[in-house]
């Protein structure tokens, strides 16, 4: 069997696990809270062609969700009720009157409008099997691709109807298609790029960030073009620039006739209308007053409604949002907020794999340097721009994972690690390139000559070659054993160092650890337990009346203490019961120290906790 077919049929296998531990988790899960205004946006773009709802996001993939739930439900959409005919952006309304009021099957619009998702989900690793593997080799690849398939924070973001996968998928589209027009600026390459680029702008607003990593990107590959006449050097960096501009063209065009076709049938004046009730807190007036003026023109009103969107995304990350970090509750986000997340919500085996390959690059860089130090600024002066050559794709990799990091982390906005995901997929391609050269660093005589080169053989396969295969394939299992062992609750997934998923909640909750998804799960246990009556407060995009009818009694905390059975999504706990920070104000009322005292006695998958209090 020749070895790449090998790879493929691995291949395939990954992304077969994958795709069932996905289907399988989707089963029993309810809506979590972006669905409720995601899922009834993107039904009425693909069906009504009318962009009112959910502006802030783009719309190929809300698109696409809604396209599959108007194929494969008879759903009605209740285009009569004031959240769509008189509120400004009434997605809530919307998603709780389309789903839960009107006689359709919310599980059913919840299944297929994730269907899609998870087929993106499934595409996106095969793509990323297939660069990595034309790039640096199938080993290389099958490790990314094991990375990508067995992460539970990776798995928790390909089944929601949200824009962390697409955001993810458009910064990897972008981002190759983009290396490939600067090894090679040709018209056709340019113009796939600019596809792949409006691609990714109609995915998520934060892919805008492309144009400075771009920027980064394509000055490192002219200062590395190697040494020739100033006349030549200029020629070339001009014909990458133009190539650029068509890129940037054919971007804008394709943007613009997305955006023409989902406002189609939009009025123009409840669209100026409601634009600038929108805006009108938004700080930067200029910004404001061009985008009003697009929107007032019929030919730039598509262009006008893709800016509204960016603008409302700087307005919601510069306001923060309140949430509970490590025993406190602020609005004002922490630095250290994403890297503490990022060290406890990925498995532990990656980061050991992490550590080796650090350790080979650092011990390959040592090896570089000895004999070297009193030469070192001379070298480094006449080898960096080969470095970066040689390496450019690894270098690709690094500056956009550091300029993500660094906006993220600058944002007030700490509602999840899924903001930092679209760093994913190249961090595990430099560690996969670091672990396949570090487990090929000692390799093996092809054709000993005597006894001394097959004793060396021998030697160097026991002891050097064999425990590096032995770790390596020791940390693969103890990834694929514990992500598997954790389906279907990825979301709530935390490592070891955490103390494991269930004291997640200790460290963060919101898309954390509760987004919502467990509702169908407390309906089970009240079910079960023959509950007669219990009350809930409930975070998420469920409705506890549609799944536990009668029983449910909905509760907030300014209610006081319920008698009997009581239920609490903890975010909402932890809200409530979380130091709050100097300068943060939480009313007595919505704080439910009463609480504190009793122990729940069980949990609604993970996140809802479940509570029998004295009658």
């Amino acid at each position: 069997m020749p070895q790449t077919k090998k790879h493929h049929i691995i291949a395939f296998i990954l992304l077969a696990i994958m795709a069932g531990m996905l289907f399988i988790s989707i089963l029993n899960e309810s809506a979590i809270v972006d669905e409720l205004a995601h899922i009834p946006a993107g039904y009425s773009y693909a069906v009504l062609l009318d962009y009112r709802l959910n502006p802030e996001h783009p719309p190929l993939l809300k698109a696409i969700s809604g396209a599959f739930v108007y194929m494969f439900t008879n759903s009605h959409f209740p285009i009569h009720i004031a959240s769509w005919k008189d509120e400004i952006n009434g997605q809530w309304g919307m998603g709780y009157s389309f789903m839960y009021e009107h006689g359709n099957d919310a599980d059913a619009i919840i299944f297929w409008a994730r269907l899609p998702i998870i087929l993106l989900a499934i595409y996106f690793g095969w793509l990323l099997y297939q660069w990595v593997s034309r790039r640096f080799g199938p080993r290389t690849a099958l490790l990314t691709l094991a990375f990508f398939c067995f992460s539970p924070t990776m798995l928790a973001h390909s089944r929601y109807v949200t824009t962390d996968l697409g955001a993810s998928f458009g910064f990897f589209i972008g981002i190759i298609t983009f290396i490939k027009l600067l090894e090679r600026p040709t018209m056709r390459n340019a113009i796939i790029a600019g596809l792949m680029f409006a691609i990714a702008q109609l995915l998520k607003f934060s892919l805008v960030l492309l144009i400075p990593i771009y920027g980064l990107m394509f000055i490192c590959w002219i200062i590395s073009i190697p040494s020739q006449s100033k006349k030549e050097w200029l020629y070339q960096t001009w014909a990458i620039f133009k190539k650029i501009i068509l890129m940037l063209v054919v971007a804008l065009v394709l943007i613009w006739a997305m955006y023409g076709l989902f406002t189609y049938n939009y009025p123009p004046e409840r669209q100026l209308q409601d634009s600038t009730s929108i805006l009108t807190s938004y700080g930067f007036r200029p910004a404001v007053n061009l985008d009003l003026w697009l929107i007032k023109h019929p030919l730039t009103r598509p262009l006008g409604h893709y800016l509204l969107g960016v603008l409302m995304v700087q307005q919601r990350a510069a306001g923060g949002n309140t949430a509970f970090f490590l025993g406190e509750v602020s609005a004002a986000g922490s630095r250290l907020y994403f890297p503490l997340l990022y060290l406890i919500k990925e498995p532990l085996p990656i980061h050991l794999f992490s550590l080796i390959a650090l350790f080979y690059c650092v011990t390959q860089f040592r090896f570089w340097l000895k004999g070297r130090k009193q030469y070192v600024a001379g070298i480094i002066a006449t080898t960096w721009r080969t470095a970066i050559q040689r390496h450019f794709v690894e270098w690709s990799c690094v500056i956009m994972i550091l300029v993500y990091w660094a906006v993220s982390m600058k944002s007030p906005l700490n509602i999840g690690i899924r903001h930092v995901l679209p760093t994913f997929p190249f961090i595990y391609i430099l560690i996969s390139r670091g672990v396949i050269q570090w487990s090929n660093r000692h390799s093996l005589l092809l054709s000993p000559r005597n006894w001394k080169d097959i004793f060396t053989n021998l030697f160097t396969l026991i002891f050097k070659t064999f425990p590096r295969y032995a770790i390596i394939g020791l940390l693969l299992f103890w990834l694929a054993a514990g992500t598997l062992t954790t389906t279907p609750a990825f979301l709530s997934f935390y490592n070891e160092l955490a103390g494991n998923t269930p004291e997640g909640w200790k460290i963060a909750v919101d898309s954390n650890y509760d987004w919502g998804q467990d509702l169908k799960r407390l309906a089970d246990f009240v079910e079960t337990n023959n509950i007669k009556k219990i009350a809930v407060d409930y975070f998420g995009g469920g409705v506890p009346k549609y799944y536990l009818g009668n029983r449910v009694e909905p509760w907030w905390s300014s209610r006081g203490q319920p008698k009997g059975w009581f239920a609490i999504s903890a975010t909402f706990r932890q809200g409530a019961l979380g130091t709050p920070v100097p300068g943060f104000i939480r009313k007595q009322e919505d704080s439910y120290e009463w609480l504190a005292k009793y122990p729940p006695i069980a949990r609604a998958g993970y996140s809802i906790f479940i509570y029998k209090l004295p009658e």
